[in-house]
């Protein structure tokens, strides 16, 4: 049609099929398709196995690929600074002399718990300046005791006359009308030109830590040792003790247990000595020198320390199992400390009364052979039992005051990338003396060491995989009382993070290395020994594991792991080098414990000081940097088979047979599961060692993932494994200890018991007892099977 202004504007279009845009459009088509389904399926693939790891992963954004779960980018080897090169700082920088320069300076003068606050914070400063800058000081108030006078005085009737010792009271006048002065105990160590810290003029008088004041004049008897034995085998001897003082040797066992014993028999008082027999062969009688001018003892030295009854509870006794802190209800302390007084004297003081005592009442001889060896024979000492006739007696005289004070830890931290993994190390730094170069500030020394040695790592860029705590205790001398104090503040963030305790109390004081630990870290002991040259080496290259006998004690108390390992539960060692039987005699809680004795006869040249350090540095860097934790589980439950035997053995011995005829098969089954258990703990752990030493592709990322939180599973079972044998009600009589396998001995105080409940009560006679505490022993172990499982 044609067009003209009349039509519509239309175009005719011939419709046709379109053509090709591109050549081979189809086959682009295909490919495109086919590699959008490729990346649905290799991202599929890829991100698959977060549905395989461990449910304990938490948010997925730590386990994304392009996120890191790890506690550093170069996980499982150590970030930026290797172990290898940590080991090689940690054993080439302690040095003797200023190990030495550590020493003098805390040995100086006098630092008791609650009066040594120069020095805490003179410690804090020095951590901060070796690079620790997270070093602080923290208070506690505790209730302790300061001496005011004392005396003891050998009295001797002046005349015939009967004299009736009561109502004598606090009246001198009238005691001295009718007794006469025999001997007026000197209750001080002589002061020695050569040894400068003797002859300060604030040094600490001679005076027992929570001992009672009292004023008490009777009649005395010899009781050995004071142990529970000694009472008993004397009560048999139908010795009488109600209303007199007993005059007892140190040794055997913790001084305030004695003082205890004492104390529920009915007598008034205690007076203790350390006795030449205590020194083995290197005494006055076998021809040596008395200190300062041989190895032998100084006639004058008396031995100081606490009178609590450790075995009950340490720490400040008017707030058993929370933190003193001000402000907070203080219980009366009584069930934990004497009532009776106490006074610790020299063996030369000892002497006159020891021998006022022959010809009268059974001589020790006549005893069992634990009463033998007396070192004072050669004196003219016959060691006659008493008691002293009437008409000889003891006036002692205790007066001390009681305050609630601050006393100071000093606590430093380095921050590791894990954080809920920590390890502590400490050592107290109170002294009952001027001196205490061995116990503790040979202790003290080593730590300024191991702390100036990790600063140094830090300043070359080493960044820790666990959190490192540093402590500086204050008052565990009195009783364990600042590290007590503080686990009860932290207890909730110890349950949870603490991978382990390291104490050094008396780092050296002869040339024997000796430890006590938990066995979860026997196996780690035994390495780091192994990595510290001895300095007493007889064939060249020697170690401290070489010289080592090997012995591993069970931990007691009487230092301040107690609160970590029987309270917290975090497994814990104590390590030093003490003296051997041929070096010098060792001046505990003396004067003659000074660093002139330390420089002249403990260790002249320095070097236990140093062989303390590095192996102490060394072990917690184990601990520290490995990312398996280096604990051995089949170690404790061969441990807990060992100590079941010895219950067995002891209840086969009781006199019931009842006790004798008792069945432990059900416990020792449970104990049995646990060691499979623990096996198969041990070898997982050890094959996961050997697989993150493999290099894992970057498109295996789940592989590394994976393996990571197995590592982490493996060592929270470590972690907690020790937890499982806490028991919340505590022992019997004696609730503030939790810990079901270990304790101290309860009559000991120092040695440690195993399975203490079931000890205590076959000694008690009690089968229903032994019955129940099988029974809570057996849950505990069961749990740790379960936790490990």
């Amino acid at each position: 049609m044609a067009h003209n202004e009349h039509t519509p504007l239309l175009t005719v279009i011939r419709v046709a099929p379109p053509g090709e845009r591109y050549a081979h459009s189809t086959l682009r088509r295909l490919c495109t398709i086919a590699l959008a389904s490729t990346t649905i399926v290799v991202a599929i693939l890829f991100l698959l196995p977060l549905g395989w790891l461990p449910e304990h992963i938490g948010h997925s954004r730590y386990v994304v690929p392009w996120t890191s779960p790890y506690p550093h980018k170069a996980w499982p080897e150590s970030n930026d600074f290797s172990y290898k090169e940590l080991q090689e700082v940690l054993t080439s920088t302690p040095d003797e002399s200023k190990a030495r320069e550590w020493s003098q300076y805390y040995t100086a003068g006098p630092h008791l718990a609650g009066k040594n606050l120069s020095q805490a914070i003179w410690t804090m400063e020095k951590w901060q300046e070796f690079g620790v800058s997270e070093s602080s000081v923290l208070a506690y108030d505790i209730y302790i005791n300061y001496p005011l006078g004392h005396r003891l005085a050998l009295l001797e009737k002046s005349n015939t006359n009967e004299f009736n010792l009561d109502g004598i009271g606090d009246a001198k006048e009238n005691m001295e009308e009718a007794y006469t002065i025999k001997y007026e105990c000197k209750m001080e160590e002589d002061v020695l030109e050569q040894d400068e810290t003797t002859g300060l003029p604030n040094r600490v008088p001679t005076f027992h830590g929570y001992s009672a004041s009292g004023n008490v004049t009777a009649q005395y008897v010899y009781v050995n040792f004071g142990t529970y034995q000694d009472f008993e085998d004397l009560i048999k001897a139908n010795v009488s003790l109600k209303g007199n003082i007993a005059l007892a040797k140190y040794g055997g066992i913790f001084r305030g247990l004695k003082v205890k014993r004492a104390q529920e028999l009915g007598m008034v008082g205690t007076v203790l000595y350390t006795d030449p027999q205590e020194d083995g062969n290197i005494t006055e009688a076998n021809g040596y020198k008395t200190y300062p001018d041989g190895p032998a003892r100084n006639p004058s030295s008396v031995q100081r320390g606490s009178t609590q009854f450790l075995s009950i509870a340490p720490g400040d006794p008017t707030t058993p199992g929370y933190p003193s802190k001000p402000g907070v209800p203080r219980q009366d302390p009584h069930g934990s400390i004497p009532s009776i007084p106490s006074v610790p004297i020299s063996y030369q003081d000892a002497l006159p009364i020891l021998k006022a005592l022959n010809g009268h009442g059974p001589k020790a001889s006549d005893f069992n052979k634990f009463w033998q060896g007396g070192g004072l024979a050669y004196k003219g000492v016959e060691y006659n039992i008493g008691p002293s006739p009437s008409s000889v007696v003891l006036n002692l005289v205790n007066e001390q005051e009681y305050v609630t004070t601050p006393l100071w830890n000093v606590i430093g931290i380095i921050n590791g990338t894990i954080p809920d993994e920590v390890i502590v190390l400490g050592n107290h730094r109170d002294a009952w003396i001027a001196g205490g170069a061995g116990d503790p500030n040979s202790g003290s020394a080593a730590l300024n060491e191991v702390i100036r040695s990790f600063g140094i790592a830090l300043s070359k860029g080493w960044k820790p995989l666990r959190t490192i705590v540093f402590a500086s205790w204050d008052g565990e001398e009195y009783g364990l009382i600042g590290s007590t104090e503080w686990v009860e503040e932290y207890i909730p963030w110890l349950s949870k993070a603490a991978i382990a305790y390291l104490n050094v109390d008396v780092g050296s004081r002869g040339p024997r290395f000796s430890s006590s630990a938990s066995p979860l870290l026997h196996k780690a002991l035994y390495e780091a020994t192994s990595l510290v040259q001895s300095p007493n080496q007889t064939i060249e290259g020697q170690t401290v594991r070489d010289l080592w006998d090997g012995n591993i004690r069970t931990m007691g108390s009487g230092s301040d792991f107690t609160a970590f390992q029987d309270f917290a539960g975090v497994p814990s060692v104590d390590l030093g080098f003490g003296p051997s039987k041929e070096g010098a005699v060792y001046h505990y809680h003396s004067n003659y414990d000074s660093f002139y004795w330390m420089d002249n006869y403990g260790d002249k040249d320095w070097h236990y000081h140093v062989a303390i350090t590095k192996v102490w540095a060394l072990f917690a860097a184990n601990l520290v940097e490995t990312p398996i934790i280096q604990f051995n589980a089949t170690d404790y439950a061969q441990g807990l088979e060992k100590y079941l035997r010895s219950i067995i053995d002891k209840a086969s011995s009781s006199p019931l047979l009842s006790i004798q005829s008792f069945s432990f098969s059900t416990l020792s089954a449970a104990i049995s599961r646990l060691h499979t258990a623990t096996v198969a703990l041990d070898t997982y752990a050890a094959h996961l060692t050997q697989d993150i030493k493999v290099d894992v592709p970057w498109w295996k990322w789940w592989s590394k993932v994976k393996l990571f939180y197995e590592v982490k599973k493996v060592n929270d079972k470590y972690k907690y494994f020790e937890r499982q044998f806490l028991y919340e009600k505590g022992l019997d009589n004696r609730s503030w200890f939790k810990h079901v396998v270990f304790a101290p001995g309860v009559w000991t105080g120092y040695a440690g018991a195993t399975f203490p409940g079931l000890v205590e009560s076959i000694d008690n006679g009690d089968k229903d007892s032994i019955e129940r505490w099988s029974k809570i022993i057996e849950a505990n172990v069961d749990s740790a099977t379960t936790l490990i499982a």
